[in-house]
């Protein structure tokens, strides 16, 4: 399909409002230009509607379970109404616990300390360091990056087997982690199929969703996973709050995450000048503390905003803008996508990329030191998956590069370009046009590395 066919698209909705959309930013090379905010695998600028439903709460604003004044009372009403709307949101089954967290780092780190004692875990090299490191602690096994979905699927079968036929291992608790959608390569990751290999194993899955909530419906129901974590700041709501929602059991057994007040029933001293604790069994177990009230709210007024939009519409938009980048790009030979599944395999907006004879740091910082334009460039919180995408051999050092890295490695990195709900086609046109021209006829500036980061020179 040609550019030209993807422009004309007649279905593709308008983007929605979102914070930022017209903050000007100055270029190196003299005067300014409107910010093409394309990061959003990092982090979602805020919508519109979120940022004014957290302003016409701000002035209520009291402490939640703590008060019996008003404010403490409609806070505490809006902190639990915010839990049912999460919950509505992922289509949470009866029993399930919504547990607000900080993010989706935070979330795999509490499930991996309500793990039982002799839980073995299994996670593919290729997921986000948030959840490819906090089961360290439990019986671990990292399994290969696979090249299609069903390899991934077929991966994850062996090894639950082996696990099976083992007289040591085979016997106690087992838990998956996977992503829904790779952070590197934004492909769709097959979690039904992959839980339905779990449970068929006695195992149990909890899916990633940073990276797919924001783009696709997450139905807990329907993909029959037993936990999903994810996180406001990529889902277009700011302050730094996070969500943990599946099944109870594991979490009503473990030690508090936290412990202190609000996660505590009953607290009584003995007479051996000891102290006896009954822990809640709610959510408010793993929610020790004054909650970031605003937060909740701020992450369910982004899912109401959502919802509402419809995941169908949004989805057309965003694959419309994937073939913006993937078609204004294909006939330049110096753009090398990465990819595990392959190129035409389903993605979200997420696009990671070398191009032949740039160091990405070098090409990211003039993007956005020419352009305006803000992508991200390293290895993503994935080194592993990196490496195996991008190979051992390195490409030719440019003028910036990664001195912290380590030898043979300097020029081992990507630069992702990342988009959403809130993305004008404007912003992925100029990208595309930024691309074509740097390759044609480099950079119009020096450039050099500052504190690890490649910035333009001038101290010229």
């Amino acid at each position: 399909m040609s550019v030209s066919t993807v422009a004309a698209a007649p279905s593709v909705c308008a983007p929605l409002p979102v914070l930022g959309r017209d903050v000007t930013v100055p270029l190196v090379t003299g005067g300014e230009v409107t910010y093409a905010a394309l990061d959003y695998a990092a982090s979602a600028p805020a919508l519109q509607r979120v940022w004014d439903d957290v302003a016409a709460y701000a002035p209520y604003y009291g402490s939640v379970h703590r008060g019996a004044g008003y404010l403490s009372q409609l806070s505490t009403d809006l902190f639990e109404n915010a839990r049912r709307t999460v919950a509505e949101f992922l289509d949470c089954r009866e029993g399930d616990q919504v547990v607000f967290t900080r993010s989706t780092t935070d979330s795999l780190n509490l499930l991996a300390a309500a793990l039982p004692a002799d839980c073995r875990v299994f996670v593919f090299e290729t997921e986000h360091h948030a959840s490819l490191l906090p089961w360290r602690g439990a019986q671990v096994t990292y399994l290969d990056a696979p090249r299609s979905p069903r390899e991934a699927v077929e991966t994850l079968e062996r090894a639950l087997a082996d696990r099976t036929a083992s007289i040591e291992g085979g016997h106690g608790p087992a838990l998956v982690c996977v992503t829904g959608a790779s952070n590197v390569t934004g492909e769709l990751w097959p979690v039904r199929e992959l839980t339905a290999a779990a449970h068929a194993h006695g195992a149990r899955i909890v899916l990633d969703a940073a990276q797919l909530a924001p783009h696709h419906q997450v139905s807990v129901a329907d993909l029959d996973v037993d936990w999903v974590a994810f996180s406001g700041h990529k889902l277009y709501a700011p302050f730094g709050s996070g969500v943990l929602a599946g099944r109870a059991d594991w979490l009503r057994a473990a030690e508090p995450y936290l412990a202190g007040g609000g996660a505590s029933r009953k607290v009584g001293r003995r007479e051996d000048g000891g102290v006896d604790v009954e822990w809640h069994d709610s959510a408010a177990r793993h929610e020790a503390g004054s909650p970031n009230v605003i937060g909740a709210y701020a992450l369910a007024s982004a899912c109401k905003a959502l919802t509402e939009a419809g995941f169908d519409t949004l989805v057309a938009r965003e694959q419309y803008l994937v073939r913006k980048v993937r078609d204004g790009l294909a006939d330049v030979p110096e753009v090398r996508f990465l990819s595990l599944f392959g190129d035409e395999a389903p993605r979200v907006g997420v696009l990671s990329f070398v191009v032949e004879g740039w160091n990405s740091s070098h090409f990211a910082a003039a993007l956005s030191a020419e352009y305006g334009i803000g992508v991200r460039d390293g290895l993503f919180c994935a080194h592993p998956l990196l490496r195996t995408l991008l190979g051992t051999d390195p490409q030719a050092q440019g003028e910036c590069g990664a001195p912290e890295a380590a030898p043979g490695e300097k020029s081992l990195n990507a630069i992702r370009v990342s988009f959403g709900a809130g993305t004008p086609d404007e912003h992925v046109e100029r990208f595309v046009r930024a691309v074509k021209e740097l390759v044609a006829d480099g950079a119009k500036w020096n450039y050099r590395t500052e504190d690890g980061r490649c910035v333009p020179d001038t101290s010229a």
